[in-house]
């Protein structure tokens, strides 16, 4: 029995993890960002890479210390863990993240040479080959760092590269001028910006891809399991913050040369033609395509996993082909709709996900009592879904000049940390009046 992973073996998996964190979205979203904030970019890079990057690798770390995702929501009640992992996975799978993959592919690495004819058929005919390759390399999971980790991840590292270093070499100009939306607060703008990449929601699940793959390495012991995993996560984090404060930095220079666009993919495109010319865009769509098909095959196969064990009748190929069809379907309706309906939902799902990982770090402190747990996802529950409505555009009234007026960060998007914290100490102050169980006691000794 192996107590540790190689250096080499930790590497691979940290690159997998990477590269299944690493896909259009995460292209897409630092350049805009740097084109918008400007002179703030360094701040609203600091943002972004918190949720980004810093809670994706503790999502990572919080499940290799629980030993499974349902774990950590179990700890409120095993009802509300069965909901969120399950929303979780769809969320990240079929209904936004894969179908997304497999159009952001299209959109940037074909449709530009495809020029006028470009249609829907065309669109349909690529993602029907795209969800093919992604149900033939999901098909055996145990070949997944094998065929990520040491092929795919290289090769999109290498593209990456690429353009980012001829982009330090030869500046495409001048930093730009700041945008309203990130004058005033530009980290905590960063920060939900964050949200888009779905990293922090994904890395439940693909901590169990990470988790598997140690296994199969000979590595059982739960400790080192753990440490292994942490590694890996680190490998991972530390790779895509240097992407992401690269592709800023790419963005924020870009404005004097592409001008300003709401875009990302669009001033990845023109930046990348200007700086390579008509190779540019050949370069890109190799990047944009490898970067989507390793998370689409992480996904699906993390999807297969999951909903295999959680109804049996239903076996792990099974739930690919399924899986892999309804992404095909979704990812016909288009990007923005794809988007439009996504971001309500991340901004519903993201401030739950984002306690209950913290939570498990600090549980042994209030001796893993359920009340935390509930009065904590509670408080947020209800403001997370309220910045779901808004992210939908949905009226409601007087009550967000109410909720401006007296819940701090309510402004930013965040009106529910203080609400969090306030139910959780109301849930610690409750367990001095309810017992706790011998059971429980002896868990948390």
């Amino acid at each position: 029995m192996k107590t540790s992973l190689s250096a080499k073996e930790t590497i691979a998996i940290g690159l997998m993890l990477f590269a299944l964190f690493f896909g259009a979205g995460n292209m897409i979203f630092p350049p805009q960002l740097g084109q918008a904030a400007g002179e703030n970019v360094l701040p609203a890079i600091i943002g972004f890479l918190l949720t980004g990057v810093g809670l994706p690798l503790l999502g990572v770390i919080a499940v290799a210390l629980t030993g499974s995702a349902k774990g950590l929501a179990d700890k409120a009640h095993p009802v509300f863990g069965t909901i969120l992992i399950v929303s979780i996975y769809l969320t990240i799978g079929p209904l936004f993240a894969i179908p997304r993959t497999g159009n952001v592919s299209y959109v940037i690495a074909v449709e530009p040479f495809l020029g006028k004819q470009s249609s829907g058929i065309y669109l349909f005919i690529f993602t029907l080959i795209f969800f093919g390759i992604t149900y033939f390399l999901a098909l055996n999971p145990s070949k997944l760092v094998d065929r990520i980790g040491k092929i795919l991840t290289p090769i999109l590292l290498a593209v990456i590269a690429i353009l980012v270093i001829k982009a330090f070499i030869t500046p495409m100009g001048e930093i730009g001028a700041v945008t309203k939306a990130y004058q005033s607060a530009p980290l905590f703008t960063g920060f939900l910006e964050g949200y888009k990449t779905m990293d922090a929601i994904a890395s439940i699940v693909f901590a169990i891809v990470v988790i598997t793959a140690i296994k199969e390495r000979g590595v059982t012991n739960p400790k080192s399991i753990a440490a292994s995993c942490i590694k890996a996560g680190i490998v991972a984090a530390a790779g895509l913050a240097l992407v992401y404060v690269s592709l800023a930095y790419l963005g924020a220079t870009s404005v004097d040369t592409v001008g300003s666009l709401d875009n990302g993919g669009q001033i990845l495109s023109k930046a990348s033609a200007f700086l390579f010319g008509s190779f540019g865009n050949v370069v890109l769509g190799v990047a944009i395509l490898f970067a989507c098909l390793t998370t689409s095959v992480g996904l699906v196969s993390s999807c297969g996993e999951y909903f295999s064990k959680l109804i049996p009748s239903l076996s792990y190929k099974t739930v690919v082909i399924i899986v892999s069809l309804f992404s095909l379907v979704i990812a016909n309706f288009g990007l923005n709709e794809i988007i439009s309906l996504s971001v309500p939902i991340l901004s519903a799902l993201y401030p739950l996900a984002i306690v209950v990982i913290f939570l498990s770090f600090i549980d042994k402190l209030f001796k893993e009592r359920r009340e935390v747990y509930i009065g904590t996802t509670l408080a947020t529950g209800i403001f997370s879904i309220i910045d779901g409505l808004n992210a939908a555009k949905i009226p409601l009234g007087t009550l967000n000049e109410f909720l401006g007026q007296h819940i701090p960060f309510y402004s930013f998007g965040i009106g529910w940390l203080i609400p969090a914290i306030i139910g959780g100490i109301i849930g610690y102050i409750l367990t001095f009046f309810i017992p706790v169980s011998p059971d429980r006691l002896k868990k948390v000794s």
